[in-house]
């Protein structure tokens, strides 16, 4: 959940999220590099006299190839192994399909009988105590903890965007195309997003809720739910 006058991300819930705040600040660290290297030969050129010796051409050639090339390496090297994290999702405990409408979620659980429901966010007057306003839904998504979620996301309408920061997911939610991620976390807790491309005049009114809780709450809801 984030917090007024922030400036980072979120904090991590999934090791997804963790793995792309690591490539954030590696990134920071190699711009920051860069820009210190290029301040001090400005400062150089200004402060100091000018030489007329030289250096030799070739030199200066083979420098300013190969420096630019070791850093397209370590930037690209990391971001290509983050993308194939997030694209690989292998045997899946529990798949959940979310719908994009205008403007709320219907989410269906494949693997269960009978488990599907509408998300609309919850009105202002309506809005419990404590709750966020914007952000709560009448019926959260339920996951269990420590299992691997395929999240499979299209759309019935316009174009979506299924969304959760702290779990490093965001996915496009398309109509007559079905994108897919995963999700993986390993402790409880609720976890907030929000449709992320344009999609109407409602567009900031069609929020998303994770809660994470153990198996055994996961079953018990599910039981309960479906029946």
């Amino acid at each position: 959940m984030a917090n007024h006058s922030q400036f980072g991300f979120q904090d991590a819930s999934s090791p997804i999220m963790e793995e792309l705040t690591q490539f954030h600040d590696h990134a920071l660290m190699v711009a920051l590099a860069i820009c210190s290297l290029v301040l001090y030969l400005l400062t150089h050129m200004l402060t100091e006299k000018l030489s007329s010796s030289t250096v030799n051409a070739q030199e200066i050639e083979l420098v300013w190839t190969i420096l630019p090339a070791m850093v397209l390496v370590m930037l690209a090297l990391p971001s290509l192994r983050i993308l194939y994290m997030m694209d690989e999702i292998n045997e899946p405990d529990l798949t959940l399909k979310a719908i994009g409408h205008q403007w709320y979620w219907t989410y269906e659980y494949t693997d269960l009988k009978d488990l599907t429901f509408d998300s609309y966010m919850t009105p202002t007057a309506d809005l419990p105590l404590g709750h966020f306003r914007l952000l709560e839904v009448d019926h959260r998504v339920i996951i269990p903890t420590n299992s691997t979620v395929r999240v499979i996301v299209t759309a019935d309408d316009v174009l979506h965007s299924w969304a959760v920061p702290s779990l490093g997911v965001k996915t496009d939610a398309i109509p007559g195309r079905l994108n897919q991620t995963s999700i993986f976390t390993p402790r409880p807790g609720v976890y907030y997003g929000q449709c992320s491309e344009i999609c109407g005049a409602n567009h900031s009114f069609m929020p998303i809720v994770v809660e994470a809780v153990p198996l055994a709450n996961f079953e018990s809801w599910s039981s309960l739910t479906s029946s």
